[in-house]
């Protein structure tokens, strides 16, 4: 039974660890998850706290998984962990059942699992929870407890930190498709031999004042006495989606200069906003003088956001200000503002408002 109890802890301790650990590593995208979850069942009066919930969570993950892994305060630790399996097991039921977000983000964005794998995943973990929390006073502590308070005082510490630092500069380990040395175009192909999304069409005709419902195998066209009304078509299966399928930038006058700064030999600045208005305007401001300096220096610069016209209006400093999707640029890059730097569609670096090269270091960065 001893053999049995290791190996639950074990199991237990490293899958709670890695899991708060790749959200701490990128705890906006934690936040976004959030957000999307208060969403679906109508709680977005919370989503201001989406941030803190995210900050908890993981926390709370991480702490536990060492609680139980190291033998630190480990009858606390049991009862953290199956409490949190009670709540997130049914819950991942009911995601499973419904659906409301594709992906549950219990391993970030390092893992992907879809709402039925995590479902079973949780079921699975419920037995050694459960073997941990029965036997619980088995687990003798590693430490006094002056050690073990002082132990994960700096693993709260630790986690925190790391959190805050990887919000601020962004994420040390870049799970996402956009991380630097990608090559853009590379991951927007669909390889051969990969399905591709299936529909099911139906053509609906009318005649002598009644309507019917056709298939592409019977609709009447070699009958003239049929008038079309009008056609839907329902996706019957998803196909491969390839790691980056929404990334565009179009001008003011909607015209798609994606390829163009994908295809340009010298080297391109985005500006990248989600949302003018929700920046610090100092930090754009930072960003703006950053762009007059690119103009000055021949090199290319685009600000770009999922702001409205109106509010773009508004923000406008006499340079190109283009529009994408809020998700892709979310996606793109964890920081409002943030700036990626591209060469023929290669992702040379990225950088967060608090990490922006200096002008003059930039200049050197591009000249070499």
């Amino acid at each position: 039974m001893r053999i049995l109890l290791f190996i639950s802890r074990l199991i237990i301790g490293i899958v709670f660890i890695f899991s708060g650990f790749v959200k701490a590593v990128d705890p906006l995208g934690t936040t976004y998850k959030f957000q999307d979850y208060l969403s679906a069942f109508k709680m977005n009066f919370l989503k201001d706290f989406s941030l803190l919930f995210a900050f908890i969570l993981f926390s709370c993950e991480f702490l536990a998984g060492i609680s139980v892994l190291f033998r630190l305060k480990p009858k606390t630790g049991a009862w953290v962990i199956l409490l949190m399996m009670l709540v997130f097991t049914p819950l991942t039921l009911i995601l499973a059942l419904t659906n409301p977000v594709s992906d549950c983000g219990c391993f970030g964005d390092a893992i992907h699992l879809t709402n039925w794998q995590t479902f079973i995943k949780n079921v699975i973990l419920l037995v050694p929870a459960l073997i941990i929390f029965i036997k619980r006073k088995e687990i003798s502590s590693s430490l006094n407890k002056v050690k073990e308070w002082i132990a994960l005082s700096i693993a709260t510490l630790a986690i925190i930190l790391f959190a805050v630092y990887n919000l601020k500069y962004l994420p040390v380990i870049d799970f996402l498709p956009y991380s630097k040395g990608t090559y853009i175009p590379d991951k927007m192909i669909i390889p051969e031999g990969k399905p591709t999304d299936k529909y099911e069409t139906t053509f609906i005709y009318e005649k002598d004042g009644v309507r019917k419902e056709f298939t592409l195998d019977n609709y009447p066209s070699d009958d003239t006495t049929w008038i079309f009304i009008d056609q839907k078509s329902v996706l019957v299966s998803k196909g491969y989606q390839p790691p980056i399928h929404d990334f565009f930038i179009t001008t003011p006058d909607n015209i798609d200069i994606t390829d163009q700064i994908l295809e340009s030999e010298g080297y391109t600045i985005l500006m990248i906003s989600k949302k003018l208005a929700e920046a610090d305007p100092e930090k754009l401001q930072k960003g703006f003088e950053l762009g007059e300096f690119c103009q000055n220096n021949n090199t290319d610069f685009y600000i770009v956001t999922a702001s409205g016209a109106d509010e773009i209006k508004e923000f406008n400093k006499g340079l190109t200000i283009c529009q994408g999707d809020e998700t892709t640029l979310k996606t793109v890059l964890r920081a409002n503002p943030g700036y990626m730097l591209l060469k023929k569609g290669t992702i040379i670096d990225k950088w967060s408002w608090a990490n922006l090269p200096e002008q003059e270091e930039l200049l050197e960065l591009l000249t070499k």
